[in-house]
């Protein structure tokens, strides 16, 4: 099993295999509108803008988890995105990533780097994940704008915490984007 098995919510209510993006680098984020973290959207149009020609793709998926600061529909959502940012790169639907309700995608997410790393780290290492299970809970998004680096054959390379900006991801996005050209 990998990211592209799994298949998403559309803005408009519809469904998006993620098998779609087969082939490309991902780099999935949990965004909301009124966020501290929310001008990094500015960062992120400018990574996809720089970096889709060669195969990177962002996905937004909204969610109101944290301080209610995603509380718009989907319309005004994307709305917000477009009039204020800018946004070019898909922006989903509003989804849970924790809980009993946690979209499935970001179930697998969380599972497969659950973190701990701390926001200095950003990166998951192989090495971790096999000698570091995930205890009960660790795995848990804390906060708007957690992401998630995908390689191109769908597997989780990286989760940065929301501290880590968009520009502080250009050298891993690169690495991925080179190695598996």
């Amino acid at each position: 099993m990998n990211t592209h098995d799994f298949s998403v919510k559309t803005a408009d209510g519809g469904t998006q295999d993620l098998r779609r993006y087969a082939g490309q680098v991902l780099l999935i984020v949990n965004v909301a509108s009124e966020c501290g973290f929310t001008p990094q959207y500015e960062g992120l149009e400018l990574l996809y803008r720089d970096r889709n020609e060669r195969g990177l793709e962002v996905l937004g998926f909204p969610c109101n988890q944290f301080g209610a600061q995603e509380p718009g529909s989907d319309a005004e959502i994307q709305q917000f995105c477009s009039a204020n940012y800018d946004i070019t790169f898909p922006v989903f639907g509003k989804i849970d990533v924790n809980g009993a309700g946690a979209d499935p995608l970001y179930a697998y997410l969380r599972a497969e780097a659950p973190g701990e790393l701390g926001p200095a780290h950003g990166r998951l290492y192989e090495h971790v994940r096999s000698t570091r299970p995930a205890a009960i809970g660790t795995d848990e998004i804390k906060w708007n704008f957690t992401k998630f680096l995908i390689d191109r054959r769908g597997n989780v390379t990286g989760r940065y915490e929301p501290t880590v900006t968009p520009e502080q991801l250009r050298p891993d996005v690169d690495a991925l984007l080179a190695a598996e050209q």
